[in-house]
């Protein structure tokens, strides 16, 4: 089966190392971080097949988790979210421009920005201007 990915806006992260360590001051079940976002993607199993939540900071896509599963979770509010569950990996990937947007998108594979090489633990982003600048002549 052919997979989907989504993208999401790390909110509250300027860079890796904040997703990185958030998730490592938590304890989640099963040792699997998690993301609890208000709607259930309607793709969930082409989501299931192998997709991954690619994270945006300040601008642009600097990383992706796999997703595990997707379960349903009730806030105190009483409203029903979906809780990501995620490969505690985080995979970061080439730097590529991404517009402010709220909640999440679904993000085809070819779409999706290529993993660095192991060889090439990080990239230095452009500067969140200058890629959006890019972005927009579609250069990027």
């Amino acid at each position: 089966m052919k997979y989907i990915n989504l993208v999401k806006l790390c909110v509250g992260a300027a860079q890796i190392e904040d997703l990185i360590a958030w998730q490592s001051s938590r304890a989640w079940p099963e040792g699997q971080p998690m993301h609890v976002t208000r709607m259930w993607p309607k793709r969930e199993d082409e989501l299931l097949a192998g997709g991954s939540l690619y994270w945006v900071f300040k601008g642009q896509i600097l990383a992706r988790q796999k997703m595990i599963s997707l379960q349903e979770v009730i806030g105190a509010d009483g409203i029903r979210r979906c809780a990501i569950s995620l490969d505690p990996n985080i995979i970061r990937t080439q730097a590529t421009a991404r517009r402010a947007f709220q909640g999440w998108r679904y993000l085809t594979r070819e779409d999706s920005p290529p993993d660095l090489p192991q060889t090439r633990p990080a990239e230095v982003p452009l500067p969140s201007d200058l890629a959006r600048a890019l972005a927009d002549i579609g250069l990027i």
